[in-house]
């Protein structure tokens, strides 16, 4: 009997209306498009606008989407994790608001933090659950409304980020397609260079750290860009070593979004040619937990059955990785 795998059999994305252009960033703070596009490749990002709007109203938007498509109730789901740095709260898990917002009430849901990693790192997690044999039909939204925790005063970080939500279905097959292999790591060590100090039960929220502006991102570019090119490119390649995968064997690379420079690096250092390449930064900047299932969404009418696919993903803590797989169906629009 072949190995049962979980296959991606459907994806769907979602972005909010408001783009924030890098126009605009001019009259926010000190930086130009020039400045912004040379060193981000970003040209604009989408922001979610409206009081008491959260990650959830995102990620629900890209489920509901993605049930739609796939032609599956949300009672017939038996699991949602969600892959998320901005949870609509410290508890509940975002997880649980989007499985009631989408009437999914047959399943149980969580959440999973490992920065600009989750996604795949969540995908890796419903992926073993599937192969279980147990669950036949599992959600991964990976959704950040990076905006929450962006300090717009800090032309080093707010230029970079936007919010978006994508999902993917996950179900069992047996012919050889699907989630293949993967390998993660984390240094933990690299937390001192991108993270956000107050909040967490080491320092609460305080007067002292809102007026300190320390509920925002904080992040030692140089130190990041380094280590992110070095180590996406290396585990990218050890994946493809580890399947005896060339880079002409490879139809696509699917980075996270992080910053263009540091695309390009990862894409030279595996010989991967550009349009082998998804790119979707300059539209939406660095969406963290997006990026990925937004790329998978925005290229779906171009993937067909059988294509080896690599994705590719970098951050804070440190954390990285890589996942080798067959899609399993021909693109739809």
């Amino acid at each position: 009997m072949n190995k049962l795998r979980a296959a991606i059999t459907g994806v769907q994305g979602y972005v909010p209306a408001y783009i924030l252009t890098n126009k605009e960033l001019e009259s926010i703070v000190d930086t130009s498009d020039e400045w912004i596009t040379s060193r981000t490749g970003i040209k604009e990002r989408r922001i979610l606008k409206g009081e008491g709007k959260g990650t959830s109203d995102m990620a629900v938007e890209a489920v509901n989407g993605l049930l739609l498509k796939t032609n599956i109730l949300p009672q017939e789901v038996d699991m949602l994790i969600c892959a998320t740095v901005t949870p609509d709260m410290q508890f509940p898990a975002t997880a649980n608001i989007i499985s009631e917002k989408a009437g999914i009430k047959n399943a149980f849901s969580f959440d999973m933090n490992a920065a600009c990693s989750s996604f795949l790192f969540a995908l890796i997690t419903a992926t073993k659950f599937v192969e279980s044999g147990q669950y036949k039909k599992v959600i991964v939204v990976g959704a950040d409304k990076m905006s929450s925790i962006i300090d717009y005063t800090d032309r080093a970080t707010c230029v970079i980020f936007g919010d978006a939500a994508g999902a993917v279905m996950l179900e069992p097959t047996i012919e050889n397609e699907g989630i293949i292999d993967h390998r993660f790591y984390t240094d933990g060590s690299g937390y001192i260079y991108l993270h956000q100090k107050a909040g967490g039960s080491v320092k609460p929220a305080s007067h002292e750290t809102i007026d300190a502006r320390e509920h925002f991102i904080y992040q030692e570019g140089q130190p990041v860009y380094k280590f992110a090119v070095t180590h996406m490119a290396d585990v990218s390649v050890e994946i493809m070593k580890r399947n005896n995968l060339s880079s002409d064997d490879i139809d696509w690379l699917v980075p996270h979004q992080a910053n263009l420079r540091i695309i390009d690096a990862v894409a030279r250092r595996i010989r991967m040619k550009k349009e082998k390449v998804m790119i979707n930064i300059q539209r939406y900047g660095n969406t963290t937990n997006g990026t990925i299932p937004m790329c998978l969404y925005e290229w779906e009418s171009q993937l067909k059955k059988d294509d080896n696919i690599v994705l590719s993903a970098f951050g804070g803590g440190f954390t990285w990785g890589a996942i080798y797989l067959k899609w399993a169906y021909n693109g739809k629009k």
